[in-house]
């Protein structure tokens, strides 16, 4: 565990963390990765809610971050398939305890 006393530098990895994945799409595009490849029209059914344009948007930033990897494959029309690549799957635990952590706090607090 961080030292809660610490000078403002030990918060530096912590907002850059935050800022990489701010925004309420970002780790539920990576959950959905973390079970495989998938096409853009695979990730958009996976996320409920979220526009086509925004997931470009988003996609385009985890990629940019190298949390994830487009391909694109030589066929007519081009293919196009996303993955999580490794440094995404180093964050495969905190998805992993968010999920766990929702679904305890659906149950205290939305499920009463």
């Amino acid at each position: 565990m961080l030292s809660k006393g610490g000078c403002p530098k030990t918060m530096l990895s912590i907002r850059d963390a935050l800022e990489t994945l701010e925004g309420k799409w970002k780790l539920l595009i990576l959950f959905s990765l973390s079970e495989g490849p998938k096409r853009f029209k695979q990730i958009s059914r996976d996320v409920p809610g979220i526009t086509d344009k925004t997931l470009s948007k988003e996609l385009k930033r985890l990629e940019t971050h190298q949390l994830i990897l487009r391909e694109v494959f030589n066929t007519f029309p081009p293919t196009v398939q996303y993955s999580i690549t490794a440094h995404g799957m180093s964050l495969e635990k905190l998805l992993d305890e968010l999920h766990y952590w929702g679904l305890l706090h659906r149950k205290e607090i939305i499920g009463k």
